[in-house]
């Protein structure tokens, strides 16, 4: 099982961006959706986004026109941009192999996002 360790949260106000960054201790390559999640405070992890190899981008709807995804598969990375943050974004992000990761997925430790309005 691959492990990814996520980075590149902050403190940041409303309005502005942020690039966050998941790097995995294995090959992605072969993995043909990674996606993006995140857990804000008191709520269940939801779906961000997700990727596949064959290019097909999923959002939710509340980022969606905002957010950015890619895959990089030469270095093993996932990378998620969020354009206009808003205070409701505020949240820990994961990333994970799959939208529908198994329950016996080892989680990282997840990077935290705070927009302040």
């Amino acid at each position: 099982q691959v492990h990814l360790v996520e980075s590149g949260g902050g403190l940041v106000q409303a309005g502005g961006s942020l690039r966050l960054s998941c790097v995995a201790d294995g090959s992605i390559f072969s993995i043909n959706i990674m996606a993006w999640f995140r857990q804000a405070p008191g709520k269940q992890r939801e779906l961000v986004a997700s990727i596949t190899n064959g290019g097909r981008l999923t959002f939710a709807d509340d980022v969606q026109g905002r957010a950015v995804i890619s895959k990089d598969n030469r270095n093993n990375a996932l990378h998620l941009q969020i354009n206009m943050l808003r205070p409701e974004d505020t949240a820990v992000y994961y990333c994970a192999p799959g939208d529908r990761p198994s329950p016996d997925f080892s989680w990282g430790p997840g990077t935290r996002v705070t927009v302040s309005a």
